[in-house]
């Protein structure tokens, strides 16, 4: 049976045993396995965890504010706690915040993309705890995506932003657990740091094989589906295509009035090599760009007739290569559409760096201009990660084998 590490916090407190403030960063898509319904926070407080203080990541602590909106510290309406902002004014806790607790509990679910901010509110916290002694217990949870598989770039230093911060790559594979065991090991030996994992996690099986239903983590992540192809589909936020924002489905098409679809698919021959399917469909997205214009699309599906969950959660840990697919496509609409194909701007004040948003995203500056020109197997130089496996390898807390070819 599936426990997460709040679970096994819930039934054996002992991680905690003598800390008498607790802080706790979450948001409410933590919410416990035996009861999907039960958010973490109310469940630890009634387990008697002497939480005095929560901190909140992107989307703040409902995890429903909109993508990049600035979050303000407030109160908690469910457990009377005040919320620390971490995404705003501030990205990491000033020392003040962590010097009166004990230790900091963190339990937020993840999607197994480097961009995913939540994964850098983690990085902020560790640093901030290793600078003032304070100890971390992280509850872990599984990669929605697995854990079997890994696609780049590594991360550029020069491409150092909040969707990136440390030279790990696009879909890195790894729990929210085993990153901070990296980060531990590579930069912050004298953290206290105790992760408590998962129990019953295969990570050769993405999310469909652990039964439970999926809890929106943000507004654009409503449904599994847009977590398999967020990795890749994600690329095209730096361009003027849509990516579905505010359809049932975001990051699972790519949209735009220009578009001709069937021309974009018939560029990429080779969609089956990145465990996709690819089809000619229409949306209206609700979000720009093309808020409110009907628009031809490409959608990306499994090329699955399976129901057995098992079978597609292996398959979509295992087989499915979104980075790769998502490098193909924006290859394909730079070469269809040249004339009309753009890259969005990018507002200074949220990028003070410079660098292209695109750029901070794939997290190399060489890969942009190369793109409509570059072939398939180009492609896939830039998506292996040979050097990650032994940096990884020695973070695991679920054994396993990390594809990288």
């Amino acid at each position: 049976m599936m426990r997460f590490g709040v679970d096994r916090l819930l039934e054996d407190p002992s991680a905690l045993r003598g800390a008498r403030r607790v802080g706790l960063v979450t948001n409410d898509a933590a919410r416990t396995a035996g009861d999907v319904t039960r958010h973490s926070r109310v469940a630890l407080r009634e387990a008697g965890i002497p939480l005095i203080r929560l901190f909140g990541p992107e989307h703040g602590l409902i995890a429903t504010a909109p993508d990049g909106a600035a979050i303000a510290d407030g109160m908690d309406p469910m457990t009377g706690l005040p919320v620390v902002s971490l995404y705003g004014d501030r990205m990491r806790p000033a020392p003040a915040m962590l010097e009166d607790l004990d230790a900091v509990c963190f339990d937020i679910p993840d999607v197994g993309a480097r961009f995913y901010t939540y994964t850098w509110t983690l990085y902020h916290l560790l640093a901030g705890c290793a600078a003032t002694g304070t100890r971390v217990v992280l509850c872990d949870r599984p990669n929605p995506l697995g854990g079997v598989r890994a696609e780049g770039p590594l991360l550029d230093p020069s491409c150092a932003s909040f969707i990136g911060e440390d030279a790990i790559p696009v879909r890195h594979g790894l729990t929210h657990g085993e990153l901070a065991r990296l980060w531990q090991r590579e930069h912050w030996p004298q953290l206290r740091l105790d992760v408590i994992p998962c129990h019953g996690w295969d990570a050769t099986c993405a999310w469909p094989a652990i039964g439970l239903p999926w809890v929106p983590t943000s507004p654009a992540m409503p449904r599994f589906e847009s977590a398999i192809w967020y990795p890749g589909l994600c690329l095209f936020e730096a361009t003027t295509c849509s990516v579905g924002r505010g359809t049932d489905a975001p990051f699972t098409c790519i949209a735009a009035p220009w578009l001709d679809p069937l021309a974009v698919i018939d560029a990429v021959p080779e969609a089956g090599h990145y465990g996709a399917r690819l089809e000619v469909t229409q949306i209206t997205p609700t979000q720009a760009p093309h808020a409110g214009m009907p628009c031809p699309a490409v959608r990306v599906s499994l090329p699955l007739d399976a129901t057995d969950r098992t079978a597609i959660a292996r398959y979509i840990a295992m087989e499915t290569r979104p980075v790769a697919l998502g490098l193909a496509l924006l290859s394909a609409v730079r070469r269809v559409h040249a004339e009309v194909f753009a890259w969005a701007a990018y507002p200074t004040a949220a990028n003070p760096s410079g660098v292209d948003h695109f750029s901070r995203l794939i997290g190399r500056r060489d890969v942009a201009e190369q793109l409509a020109s570059a072939s398939h197997n180009e492609r896939l130089g830039w998506t292996t990660v040979a050097a990650w496996l032994p940096r990884a390898a020695a973070a695991w807390l679920y054994p396993r084998a990390i594809a990288v070819d």
